[in-house]
């Protein structure tokens, strides 16, 4: 019995040795073909495997202000979630720590209380839970917040004491985000410009404006991850490192931003103006300071940043005229001023009438052909040079480098388009309207810096946005004053042309006389209006400029407004802007002036005194009257009372208006500052309780 129990015991152990037998000799012929007949395969394969590379997206580089402030920059934020099927996560324990939790987050967020926040995560964890049990699909994405944190509230969040425990026990976890943020908004958000995914790669880069145009400079280089055995796996790990993006420091001056873009959106509020533009450059450097470009948004009525319209094409108008002079004088066909050409109220040339009606005259000196912006003088005096050859003012033109790209860094930039003129009746006719700011394109930019020019005693200097380059807080590069022409016309002929410009605001006759002058700042500059329909051909609708500088004795800023569809002149639309821009820069003390109302009116015999509200008591108007030291001021009369519907309150400061109309029970709404220039509810008219009236404010 015994010599058959271990008869099959050692036939059980042979079985079992022939088996282990077996597995290890396939196992050894697998092994041998994998290391010596199928070696080389085995090797590409794992070659392929590890030579795989992954790129690493570098750092996006921050937009500046020329102060060192951030225009643009990339923030990490972070989505925080919990996994609801942690194993530490159990129904008793979460009911004994969700207290606390709840407590924490109604201090962190403050829209709900602790009872809310508790019912909120106990509602969507059993949705969460009840779904798994029907279809037994795990959802672990729960997010604890529906908008992502920045870094300083992810490390307030992950020290709240449920958080604080380990991380199987909490089931917490986040992602990482970058994200391109503007701290200062809207502000010069369209000449800034925004970033994107491109179609064909992951990688983020820009879409338009300086983003798009330095996009180069700001991505930096990407970076190489390739994949390394370890003792444990294949991972991962760099291989080239990313470098950085260059920090861009433009010329944009936050202070002055603000000011021209609170005075072109008061203007197109004021004027129901479709869209508006505003660029204000530093004479001697070329420096753009601050650029705006506002739209209508057609909903709500308000004013958005929109198309940047400062570097597109658009005929011009009158303001050209201050050009064609210049190369009059640059070519002696002016040498005196003040000497009187024949000009009349009609001319006909080329078979076709050139009219100065209402206001001809039968002489004009050119000094008058610029203040009182005549047609017909303007077309003469380059008919005499070029008449025979038209054609040869738009070379005239391009050898002054009027045509030159000037790669100020601003995505969508346009040069001038004159059309090549021939010998034609219709060429001639053309060379005319050209002389006076018709049959050609030009870019809002290209115009200021020919008045620039004027300005800078004819140094024709860049325009241009980017000031310096940085990496890693060091000062990699400074981009210097550049010249288009260091001369496009002769100082002489400069001053020439800028005692013209300082006619048209201060001259008897000047088309700008009424709305630009102003007692602080001496301002010169030209008035233009094209008139266009709405498919862009000649219509009734105005297309309204104002360019100049000042101050005027020793320049120090130029400036262009142009509006679309305003319902007033260029002087009284594009011209404010203007005044309005360079009044505050006086009285916040950036033209290098202290501010002192009262010594700037003593200098001056004007009649642009200080005007006051409707609201000023006698009291309140004397005190100011002496501070001022003025003998004088405009002050404007109470508004008329009515006896029934709603109250007329144009004319008072907006505090005293929102008292009158909330205590009849309008709901009340404004834009601006200052007083009521206007009431989107006419005065007298019935309403019912609870009505909205806009009011329109503005400081006189």
């Amino acid at each position: 019995m015994r010599q058959n129990n271990k008869r099959h015991i050692l036939w059980r152990y042979a079985i079992v040795v022939g088996i282990m037998l077996v597995f290890s000799t396939f196992i050894v012929w697998n092994l041998f073909k994998t290391t010596a007949i199928h070696a080389a395969a085995w090797n590409e394969k794992v070659n392929s495997v590890m030579t795989i590379t992954t790129p690493i997206e570098p750092e996006r580089g921050q937009l500046l202000a020329d102060n060192g402030s951030v225009l643009a920059a990339n923030l990490q934020y972070y989505v925080v979630r919990i996994d609801w099927f942690t194993d530490g996560i159990k129904t008793d324990t979460l009911m004994k720590d969700i207290g606390p939790l709840c407590d924490s987050l109604a201090r962190f967020d403050t829209t709900m209380n602790a009872a809310q926040w508790k019912q909120k995560i106990l509602g969507d964890r059993k949705e969460i839970l009840d779904r798994y049990e029907r279809i037994k699909k795990k959802n672990r994405a729960y997010k604890l917040f529906p908008y992502m944190l920045t870094h300083k509230e992810y490390e307030r969040v992950r020290q709240f004491p449920f958080l604080r425990r380990a991380k199987n026990k909490n089931g917490f976890y986040y992602e990482k985000h970058n994200r391109r943020i503007k701290p200062y908004g809207d502000m010069a958000a369209r000449s800034i410009g925004n970033v994107g995914q491109n179609e064909e790669s992951s990688s983020t880069h820009g879409h338009s404006g300086l983003e798009m145009a330095l996009d180069s400079l700001l991505y930096g280089k990407p970076g190489v991850a390739r994949n390394i055995q370890l003792t444990n796996g294949i991972v991962s790990a760099e291989s080239v490192p990313a470098v950085k993006g260059y920090d861009i420091t433009t010329t944009i001056n936050v202070q002055l931003q603000d000011i021209v873009e609170n005075e072109l959106n008061d203007m197109c509020l004021e004027t129901g103006a479709e869209w508006g533009t505003c660029i204000l450059m530093e004479v001697a450097t070329g420096e753009i300071k601050a650029i705006s470009n506002l739209e209508r948004n057609k909903t709500t009525g308000e004013y958005v940043e929109g198309v940047n319209h400062a570097v597109l094409g658009y005929e011009p108008g009158s303001v050209v005229k201050t050009i064609s002079m210049m190369v009059a004088l640059e070519d002696g066909i002016v040498d005196d001023i003040n000497k009187p050409i024949a000009t009349g109220s009609d001319w006909m040339y080329a078979g076709r009438n050139i009219s100065d009606r209402p206001h001809g005259a039968a002489t004009r000196t050119p000094r008058e052909i610029i203040e009182t912006s005549s047609n017909i003088g303007m077309a003469k005096l380059i008919v005499k040079d070029y008449g025979s050859n038209p054609g040869g003012f738009r070379k005239r033109l391009e050898g002054m480098g009027f045509f030159e790209p000037f790669h100020t860094g601003i995505g969508g930039e346009m040069t001038p388009n004159f059309p090549v003129l021939g010998n034609k009746n219709w060429d001639k006719l053309s060379l005319t309207r050209q002389a006076y700011g018709y049959a050609t394109t030009i870019p809002p930019l290209y115009t200021l810096a020919m008045y620039n020019a004027i300005a800078n005693d004819g140094k024709f200097v860049r325009p241009h946005l980017v000031k310096k380059l940085s990496r890693e807080g060091e000062q990699d590069s400074i981009i210097p004053v550049t010249y288009i022409r260091k001369q496009v016309c002769s100082p002489d002929n400069a001053r020439k042309l800028r005692t013209m410009l300082h006619d048209v605001v201060w001259g008897d006759h000047g088309t700008a006389r009424h709305w630009v002058q102003d007692s602080a700042v001496e301002i010169a500059g030209k008035t233009g209006t094209a008139f266009i329909n709405a498919s862009g051909q000649y219509g009734a609708q105005k297309r309204l400029a104002f360019c100049g500088f000042f101050p005027y004795e020793k320049p120090k800023y130029s400036c262009i407004v142009l509006m679309l569809g305003a319902d007033r002149g260029a002087g009284a639309c594009s011209g404010m802007v203007l005044r309005n821009i360079a009044r505050k820069m006086y009285a916040r003390g950036l033209l290098g002036e202290k501010p002192d109302y009262a010594t700037a009116n003593k200098k001056k015999e004007t009649k642009n005194y200080p005007t006051l509200f409707s609201s000023m008591t006698d009291h309140k108007t004397n005190n100011i009257r002496r501070g001022l030291g003025v003998k004088e001021s405009h002050r404007y009369a109470r508004p008329s009372k009515v006896e029934k519907g709603v109250p007329n309150v144009i004319g008072l400061d907006v505090r005293e208006a929102i008292k009158a109309l909330e205590d009849v029970g309008l709901t009340v709404g404004f834009t601006g500052s200052g007083m009521v220039t206007s009431q989107s509810l006419s005065p007298g008219t019935q309403f019912a309780r609870g009505q909205r009236i806009n009011l329109r404010l503005r400081n006189s």
